[in-house]
């Protein structure tokens, strides 16, 4: 089933395909900074880039190349290494090998190709050596080069930035364009090259603009055309990357090759924690150890990272996890009373729908009780929350019974390859059990009746004990949960 998706720079629908005459679909999404273990807010692009990806693989199989980048090198990588006063790849192995094991936990694929900022030094010198003799860069009085912004006539067409006019002052000087202002031509020029400075220790490369480290931006592109060619076919990013980096990747690719850089832009939104921008101050900044810690299950936070649509902002709270635990723990009870009849094992029900496909291809593209599901994703701009609205209202109403009844094998196929789409491992993935003491339970037992007598100053007093005690409790209309308070 094809599969269409918002294009940010038409603000259109389009259908994915390839462009190239090989047939392969060139895929890249960007990928974290290893500094510091991924958050959430992270993690819901990473997420959404993986259902993209998923769905590339059914719909192009064996022909689509993924490629999501590493960024160990730059302001916060080097200054995490230099705090730390241990060597930047030690430090940036110490994240890419955290970044895995998440990714692993929330099912996500590994792309097929993911290269390092510092693996790739020559190609981005390479590239900046381009700019420079076609005129779109320049050399500062400190060594560092900068991208002429003035020489891409299409800049801003992806954020819309001259539509909105926007001035030097606000969105142009963004933060990261914003460094070195003084030895810049203009203030909307971004750095490709970045000399050498002394809070950069040992970490600098020679170039022919003298010692240093390339730019933020020029990473991407380099890297980009390195595994994938000069025009690729989908660049996908969480919104924050819209503008500049992306805008960038657009100026210095198209500027440096002289073509078409992407044939499709795909942006997922922000997510926001109880209503309110992620951060550490509010304390409200989460990674995926903190949840489990909490005893929340990875693909508790895979399910509620999916619950809203991608290109609407997520507000995820921790009673969405509770939801999310819920809902699963449905799928498994359904899928359970199928397997039962024998169409295959729990073990074997993530691999069904390949298993049997293979042996019934006179089938495929017949979804049967996962129809409305697969248009909402693949149709809808990947409308996963109204997909699984479509997926419980058919399975509610619906008993597949026994074998040869609605097809059983089949349906128990659809179910499985649906799952493999949206990556939520049903088997195999229990939450991490973590206990209250019985005197904590006691303890909450006595601030809930508490509550239920209206002594509500009796009530926060055993709230604020059982928070001295490390133990937050949530109320709910029926009852109540624990959770270890967050460190």
């Amino acid at each position: 089933m094809p599969l269409r998706l918002h294009e940010s720079l038409s603000r259109t629908q389009r259908e994915l395909r390839p462009a190239q005459p090989d047939g392969v679909f060139r895929f890249y999404n960007c990928g974290p900074t290893v500094y510091a273990p991924s958050h959430i807010g992270n993690f819901r692009s990473f997420v959404i880039n993986d259902v993209i990806r998923r769905l590339l693989d059914l719909e192009f199989p064996g022909k689509v190349k993924h490629v999501r980048n590493l960024t160990d090198v730059d302001d916060k990588t080097i200054k995490r290494a230099q705090d730390e006063q241990r060597p930047l790849a030690d430090v940036t192995k110490q994240w890419t090998d955290k970044f895995h094991a998440d990714c692993d936990a929330l099912n996500c694929l590994r792309p097929h190709v993911e290269p390092t900022a510092t693996g790739h030094i020559k190609e981005q010198i390479d590239m900046i050596d381009v700019l420079m003799k076609k005129g779109n860069a320049y050399r500062a009085a400190d060594g560092s080069v900068y991208f002429k912004v003035s020489s891409f006539d299409n800049y801003g067409k992806l954020s819309r930035v001259k539509e909105r006019e926007l001035q030097v002052g606000t969105a142009l000087s963004h933060k990261s364009q914003a460094v070195d202002a003084d030895e810049k031509e203009d203030a909307t020029d971004f750095a490709l090259w970045k000399a050498h400075k002394a809070d950069d220790g040992s970490n600098s490369w020679d170039s022919p603009w003298g010692a240093g480290r390339p730019g933020w931006h020029i990473e991407c592109s380099a890297m980009s055309k390195k595994h994938l060619g000069e025009t690729i076919d989908l660049h996908t990013g969480g919104i924050d990357l819209l503008f500049p980096h992306h805008e960038n990747e657009i100026a210095q690719s198209q500027c440096c090759n002289g073509t078409l850089f992407a044939h499709h832009w795909y942006h997922s939104e922000h997510l926001l924690v109880d209503g309110k921008k992620m951060s550490k101050s509010l304390g409200n900044l989460y990674t995926l150890d903190d949840l489990t810690a909490k005893g929340f299950s990875p693909m508790a936070l895979r399910y509620a990272l999916l619950a809203a649509h991608p290109r609407k902002q997520l507000n995820f709270m921790l009673e969405s996890l509770h939801a999310a635990e819920s809902a699963l723990e449905k799928l498994r009870r359904i899928v359970r009373g199928y397997l039962k009849h024998g169409a295959t094992s729990e073990n074997g029900f993530a691999n069904y729908w390949l298993e049997y496909r293979e042996s019934h291809p006179a089938i495929a593209g017949q979804w049967g009780i996962a129809g409305e599901a697969w248009d909402a994703i693949t149709l809808d701009d990947l409308n996963i929350p109204l997909a699984l609205g479509f997926l419980f209202k058919t399975l509610d109403s619906r008993d597949l019974g026994a074998p040869g009844h609605y097809k059983f094998e089949s349906e128990v196929a659809n179910l499985s390859q649906l799952m493999f789409a949206l990556g939520l491992r049903l088997f195999g993935d229990k939450p991490v059990a973590i206990s209250a003491s019985a005197a904590i339970t006691a303890l909450a037992d006595k601030r809930w009746a508490a509550k239920q007598a209206k002594d509500f100053a009796g009530a926060d007093a055993l709230r604020k004990e059982l928070a001295a005690a490390g133990w937050n409790m949530l109320d709910r209309k029926d009852g109540y949960s624990l959770e270890p308070v967050k460190k």
